[in-house]
């Protein structure tokens, strides 16, 4: 009966890096560079399966479902499906800009615009327009950002083999444009497809990718750390942390609904060291992930310890004015009941109950 509130999204993404790199497809093994030939290859259809639902003493926040896995994708939607967008305006200092490409910029613009007002059909019109001149062009940043929001617009509108075969679409491009496989952006796109295979109950390839995106960032800041000068800027390495941090996150969600309780706990934890490092113990994120310990504890029966993370999520959730502070109330109601106490609910001021032969209470 516990509540899982909605993934908030990390902040910023660092811009694709273009550096030369090929990847080696001749194995298909379990590998990290397993991942990226899963994706370079071109399936047939895949149908829309169930994932495996959250265990019965489990239920999401009223602003979600968990209906058909589509939980794994929704902290994917938003903004995060611009992230790659951004770098085209950010290069115009740097090098420039033909008149194609300013033309396409502008397509592009437009075309978020009609996302954020709802206009699905008009937006998917208007970047069918800028894929055309980008191919025309022959310009390879524009066709990968074309690809990328189109991928964005179908994952939004909930065509998963449309939105899985254009962010493969991008990825490729991407390789071949010399972006490296452990740079952000490759690794963001490479994040969506784990959480769409996810929800198509794609587990080799869903658990594969999410490793695949662990595995990449972690190597990434271990061998900055490990040179002499720094690889990394400050904003470069806080960035990095926080795409780690979604990653872990986004795979505990995943394990959680696959009722894998005690690696869940594990991402989770990890995920919330680093946001509590890079935002704030009081980030609205870092209350959300101590909810989400609580509830894979309450899982594996270690009810105190829920009850305590609970319990300072709570307090945090309402000194802050969190949103979801009453899934976060609610659920320590329900680890106080699974705990044997006897409850009393009084409208939303306080909740009481018996401990000791005392009454003990939360005020809210």
């Amino acid at each position: 009966m516990l509540r899982n509130t909605g993934l908030c999204l990390y902040r910023r993404y660092l811009p694709c890096v273009a550096r030369r790199y090929r990847s080696d497809c001749g194995q298909a093994a379990a590998r990290r560079t397993s991942w990226v030939v899963a994706v370079s290859h071109r399936p047939k259809r895949m149908t829309v399966a169930a994932v495996c639902p959250l265990p019965s003493c489990l239920v999401t926040s009223a602003r979600e479902t968990v209906s058909g896995g589509r939980r794994n994708l929704s902290f994917l939607v938003g903004a995060a499906a611009f992230s790659l967008f951004s770098y085209f305006g950010k290069n115009e200092s740097e090098e420039e800009v033909t008149e194609a490409e300013a033309e396409i910029i502008l397509l592009l613009k437009k075309a978020k615009l009609s996302i954020m007002k709802g206009e699905m059909e008009e937006a998917e019109e208007v970047l069918h327009q800028a894929l055309n001149l980008a191919h025309k062009s022959g310009s390879t940043r524009a066709i990968i950002y074309t690809y990328d929001l189109m991928a964005n617009l179908a994952l939004l509108t909930g065509k998963l083999d449309t939105s899985e075969k254009l962010f493969k679409e991008t990825l490729m491009y991407m390789l071949n444009d010399g972006v490296q496989q452990n740079d952000n952006a490759f690794i963001e796109i490479s994040l969506k497809l784990a959480s769409i295979y996810a929800t198509q109950n794609k587990k080799e390839l869903a658990v594969a990718g999410y490793k695949f995106c662990i595995l990449s960032l972690e190597e990434k800041l271990e061998k900055a750390a490990g040179l002499l000068e720094e690889s990394l800027t400050a904003e470069e390495k806080c960035n990095t942390r926080l795409l780690l941090g979604l990653c872990l996150d986004s795979y505990g969600r995943y394990l959680l609904n696959n009722s894998s309780f005690s690696q869940a706990q594990d991402m989770y934890e990890k995920a919330l060291k680093i946001c509590r490092e890079e935002q704030g113990t009081e980030h609205p994120q870092s209350i959300i992930l101590m909810n989400d310990i609580a509830i894979a504890l309450e899982a594996l029966g270690n009810h105190e310890e829920a009850f305590a993370v609970v319990k300072q999520a709570s307090e945090l959730a309402r000194k802050t004015e969190h949103p979801d502070l009453h899934v976060v109330l609610s659920n320590l109601a329900m680890i106080l009941t699974y705990q044997g106490k006897n409850i009393v609910i009084l409208g939303n001021v306080s909740i009481h109950w018996v401990e000791s032969n005392a009454v003990s209470s939360y005020y809210i």
